[in-house]
């Protein structure tokens, strides 16, 4: 009985779970809506766009000299501002050396000039009495001899005379040379000078700079030369450089707190080629860089500068955003909801933009985000699109009521 009662159980529960199976009604199937991805794009517009070739160098002194006298002697005056960071105007004197023993040099030179003269006019007046004694005695006749009427002696006078005369010039010129002065405005970065010292020629006695006009070296790329005109402006040209037709530039300095701007051009070139980067350097100079403008601090030789070149303009193009930029020259667009892969004909590239002169429609819109897989075709949203899907819908206001009059 307990046999049968377990096979009855057994038999039993594998009918329910057939029952089970064949009533069982199978799960409804649900399509999943899959949102494409969402892009970030900005508008590119066609324009004729001015290019700006941005460069770096530090800034130093276009005329740097030292001071260097030229005759020895003992120091009787210091400028006093012949220090460290000090400022001095053209020919003001710097130095001056003891003057006294130049001064009866010149005395001397002139004395010797003086001898000289009164030499030539007895030669001469010598000269004219034996032409008179042999017009008396061998009238009609000229003499065979030069020793005659002197003519050797007159022309050893003169000699003589233009010795003295240029001893007499060189005494001057020494003397002279002992007042110590610069032909331009100055600024002293070293000296090595005091009252009383005795200096020898050629003895290095500081360091000054001009400050009429600084001079900022600025390696550039080959390529970044055609877009402005440095070998016009040059010994390379034909005729002389004209200093009106100078590219301006704009130089750029984070000093003293903020930033600050300067009006420079370019000059010249080095006229070579660095070997090792195979970079060209441009001269960038800044006329008058000392002179204070409202908060405007001097442009000092040392500050690490920004130069930005003004050059030539490139006309319908357009410039595309550097993450904008993919595998070197292509661009995604989007239009109608759809991304399309552009190619490019990139003409010049810098650290922001990418200038191309493709056939980009104006307004189009390029993708700047990234996504991990791109096909031609593939529907994306913008955030453009998602703008105007959240967008509510306005409602119309109720008439506002008016105030009853009085």
């Amino acid at each position: 009985m307990q046999f049968l009662i377990a096979i009855s159980i057994l038999l039993l529960g594998m009918t329910v779970a057939v029952i089970l199976i064949i009533l069982r009604k199978p799960p409804e199937r649900t399509e999943q809506n899959v949102q494409a991805p969402l892009v970030k794009v900005e508008s590119l517009e066609i324009r004729d766009i001015p290019m700006m070739i941005r460069g770096y160098g530090s800034v130093h002194p276009k005329v740097q000299v030292d001071v260097i006298p030229e005759v020895a002697g003992k120091v009787v005056f210091v400028h006093p501002e012949l220090k460290v960071g000090g400022f001095i105007r053209r020919d003001e004197k710097i130095l001056q050396i003891d003057p006294s023993d130049y001064e009866l040099a010149v005395q001397q030179a002139q004395a010797a000039v003086a001898d000289a003269t009164v030499r030539l006019e007895t030669e001469q007046a010598e000269a004219d009495v034996a032409r008179k004694e042999w017009n008396e005695l061998n009238p009609g006749t000229e003499p065979t001899s030069l020793l005659v009427l002197r003519e050797p002696q007159i022309r050893q006078a003169k000699a003589a005379l233009a010795s003295a005369e240029a001893q007499l010039a060189t005494a001057r010129l020494r003397l002279e040379r002992t007042r110590i002065s610069l032909p331009f405005d100055s600024l002293i970065t070293s000296e090595r000078v005091d009252l009383g010292q005795y200096v020898v020629a050629g003895q290095s006695l500081g360091t000054a700079f001009g400050t009429e006009a600084v001079e900022i070296e600025v390696p550039l790329e080959d390529e970044e030369l055609a877009w402005f005109d440095v070998f016009a402006q040059s010994i390379f040209s034909n005729g002389h450089p004209n200093p009106k037709t100078y590219t301006p530039v704009e130089v750029r300095a984070d000093f003293a707190g903020a930033l600050h701007t300067w009006e420079g051009r370019v000059v010249r070139t080095t006229g070579q080629v660095d070997k090792m980067s195979r970079m060209v350097v441009v001269v960038v100079e800044v006329e008058k860089p000392f002179e204070i403008s409202g908060d405007r601090p001097p442009l000092l030789p040392g500050v690490f500068a920004e130069v930005l070149i003004q050059g030539k303009t490139l006309s319908n193009a357009v410039a595309v955003p550097r993450d904008a930029v993919r595998e070197g020259n292509q661009v995604w667009l989007v239009n109608d909801g759809r991304l399309h892969i552009q190619p490019l004909d990139v003409v010049r590239a810098d650290k922001d933009f990418a200038y191309v002169v493709s056939d980009i429609p104006d307004g189009a819109e390029v993708v700047v985000s990234s996504l991990d897989a791109v096909v031609s075709g593939m529907a994306v949203r913008t955030d453009a699109e998602i703008e105007t899907q959240t967008e509510p819908v306005p409602q119309e206001s109720p008439e506002p009521n008016r105030p009853e009059g009085n």
